[in-house]
């Protein structure tokens, strides 16, 4: 039965039987077409991937490099979600002119606002390079030799393969290195905001709704693209003009209902869907916790400081989100993965493969695969465990540390590239550390620090943990550091920084904080970091062999998509109520207005609501926006979407715009590791609302007369 079940879910599937999958858009004629006109589709791959005239992939950039969106008037009008543009809503945003409470909308071309760094990045056509990616690594018998060969190849093609001036070449591997595409891109640099609801509505029940359906956000911002006269990339200047795209899309008002098609299309970050049971086990019951139990810590702390200090709240907000998001994810997604039972549906797949390598008479190839797994993520589990610790601790949550690691890096420049090196990377690092010190408390770092230092001491394997902070006074530790230190301040560090770089480096070395920063560091990169990375790389080279002997041993019905690695892909499912728990309680697909307006609570940083929009909901003044009298808010769907897919445009079967993707349920975030269709949902802001904000509440009704609405 088990076996049976695994089947069914992961590989060996009769056509239009799963959903699921991130496909390349370039390769899906036969089965995923078929698959998804099964599904309802009505357009064709043709419509969706195309090289020689506009196609749905023309409208649909990357964000920024970490979101999607998309493009949705022929002014160069783009759309992606409010948590993506959050950090440029909050550089404009002051006590005085506060964006994030009271949102922004640009009335005219004039008034949008630029922003300095923020890039958009268009795909121009994908072709398979693989050959000549892995030409001359044949014979190479050293995993790092054949890396360093594939590097070299790559770092050479990406230089003289045909591309036109203003774009550049991209080459990224599929299938754990069994495939190399190449993505040739166009990326834009002059990008405005122009607009965005307030996080009363974009942030609507923040961080306790994060990754929960029910699901009521207005979870989308405004902006748009620049480009010079000749409709090319540039970079910012004010004789700029809205950019003329290839494609853009139109806008549905016709609604959505359960099992109506729909199409994804974005930029899914990282997926590990192949990963043997022993390693799916190890990040349910090592790492994932580990993880959770630091950002928890530091979350405590910080959401303490901003209930009580509106201006710690501005400057916290971005990076609470930031924090909470991959927090309660890590949670959600180990509830998900005990509750599917992945490890051991992992199990049975790796007995099922088993047999197949045996009955292909590839023992010799492949029939050690397995109990090399097994040794090796034994192997590597405490150095896994310290390294998680070193990047929560040092790297992403204490911003002391996260500072004292730039000026470490310094030193190194100055050791390895000499005085002139330094010199250019201290200028950067200063103009970086600007924005950093802009949103940096002293007193909630501190307090962080305090907390998140225990744990390193205390949780991380003890081998990894330097003497010094072994059974030590970890508050007197904080203290000294924080009263002492001048990472603490710009000022500080500039003074440090300051005079020639030998003289620079020498105060650096007598900073309380700097010390103790380095101490951590030299600890991680003598004891951890060298072993990891040569477990990891046999790990690689056995992931990679495994994707080959699936890929060849596989049934020819196999649905074997690649891995997300923040390449554009499409995903397909179909409009899709939820059943969460093991009652019998059923979620229907739609969320509407109403269900806002249940959950407000005055006052409250999570749920209040502006009061023009419980007038509006009062009113039932919706205009065309509403359906039957009622306020459509969100939807959910079987797409199979991960981080890198906020933004991403939810297209309906004849490839018109119907939402905006911006969150996983909760336990289906384990989508990552293993995709099931019993539990995974993608949850989307329909367009509906989207336009409603900005018509009837924002009063922006000029940006909608800019789009093609199809009613």
């Amino acid at each position: 039965m088990k076996l049976l079940r695994l089947l069914v879910l992961l590989f060996a599937l009769p056509a239009f039987s799963q959903q699921g999958g991130m496909w390349i858009p370039s390769l899906l004629k036969g089965m995923n077409e078929k698959e998804m006109k099964h599904l309802g589709m009505k357009m064709t791959a043709q419509d969706i991937y195309d090289v020689n005239k506009s196609s749905l992939k023309d409208a649909v950039p990357q964000f920024n490099g970490g979101c999607t969106s998309e493009v949705i008037s022929s002014q160069g009008l783009l759309l992606t979600n409010h948590h993506c543009g959050f950090g440029e809503i909050q550089s404009h945003s002051t006590v005085e002119h506060d964006y994030i409470a009271d949102g922004f909308w640009a009335m005219n071309l004039s008034e949008e606002l630029p922003n300095p760094g923020l890039e958009v990045t268009f795909i121009a056509r994908i072709e398979d390079v693989t050959t000549k990616v892995l030409e001359g690594t044949q014979n190479l018998t050293e995993e790092k030799d054949r890396v360093k060969k594939i590097q070299d190849n790559i770092s050479n093609l990406t230089k003289t393969l045909p591309k036109e001036s203003w774009q550049e070449n991209s080459i990224r591997t599929f299938y754990e290195g069994n495939q190399y595409m190449l993505f040739v891109t166009e990326t834009f640099k002059d990008v405005r905001l122009v607009g965005a609801p307030p996080s009363s509505i974009g942030k609507f029940g923040s961080d306790t709704d994060n990754w929960v359906w029910p699901r009521h956000t207005g979870d989308f911002s405004l902006f748009r693209i620049y480009a010079n006269k000749d409709n090319r990339p540039a970079a910012y200047s004010k004789d700029n003009v809205p950019y003329v795209p290839k494609y853009f899309f139109p806008v549905s008002l016709k609604g959505i209902k359960e099992d109506d098609f729909t199409l994804v299309f974005g930029y899914p970050g990282r997926t590990t869907e192949y990963l043997p049971a022993i390693a799916v086990e190890q990040i349910v019951n090592t790492l994932n916790p580990a993880k959770i139990e630091v950002r928890d810590a530091a979350l405590k702390v910080a959401d303490g400081f901003m209930r009580k200090d509106k201006a710690i709240k501005i400057q916290y907000a971005a990076k609470y989100a930031q924090i909470a998001n991959y927090w309660k994810k890590w949670i959600g997604e180990t509830q998900g993965l005990k509750k599917t039972n992945a490890v051991q549906i992992k199990k049975d797949y790796e007995k099922q493969f088993t047999a197949w390598v045996q009955k292909a008479g590839k023992e010799a190839e492949y029939g050690n695969l397995l109990s090399d797994f097994t040794l090796y993520y034994n192997a590597i589990e405490p150095y896994s465990l310290s390294r998680d610790y070193f990047n929560e601790v040092v790297l992403r949550n204490t911003e002391l540390l996260s500072i004292g690691y730039r000026m470490f890096q310094l030193e190194q420049v100055l050791k390895t590239k000499g005085p002139q090196s330094f010199g250019d990377r201290r200028e950067k690092t200063l103009a970086a550390l600007e924005e950093t010190y802009k949103d940096f408390n002293k007193a909630v770092d501190e307090k962080v620090f305090e907390q998140l230092i225990t744990l390193y001491a205390t949780k991380s394997p003890r081998q990894f943990v330097p003497l010094e902070l072994r059974d030590a006074d970890y508050k007197k530790i904080t203290t000294e550091i924080y009263s002492r230190s001048k990472l603490t301040s710009l000022q500080g560090v500039e003074d440090l920084l300051d005079g020639d770089p030998m003289a620079a480096v020498a105060k650096l070395n007598d900073d309380k904080g700097y010390q103790f920063v380095k101490l951590l560091t030299q600890t991680y990169m003598d004891k951890v970091s060298p072993k990891y990375d040569e477990l990891n790389l046999k790990i690689a080279a056995l992931q990679r062999t495994y994707m080959k002997a699936i890929l060849e041993l596989s049934p020819k019905d196999a649905r074997l998509f690649p891995d997300a690695n923040s390449t554009l892909r499409v995903t397909y499912g179909k409009v899709k109520g939820y059943k969460p728990g093991e009652d019998d309680t059923y979620y229907d697909a739609q969320t509407y207005l109403d269900g806002v307006i249940k959950k407000y609570v005055p006052g409250d940083y999570e749920f209040d609501i502006p009061k023009k929009l419980i007038d509006l909901y009062n009113a039932k003044d919706y205009g065309q926006y509403g359906e039957k009298g009622k306020m459509p808010v969100c939807f959910i769907g079987t797409n199979h979407t991960t981080g890198g897919n906020s933004g991403s445009p939810a297209i309906d079967a004849n490839g018109n715009l119907i939402g905006l993707n911006f969150d996983r349920v909760w336990e289906g975030t384990m989508s990552d590791i293993h995709y099931d269709p019993s539990i995974c949902r993608n949850i989307m802001v329909d367009i509906r609302y989207v336009l409603f904000i900005i018509d009837k509440f924002a009063g922006a009704g000029h940006l909608v007369k800019e789009m093609k609405v199809v009613k």
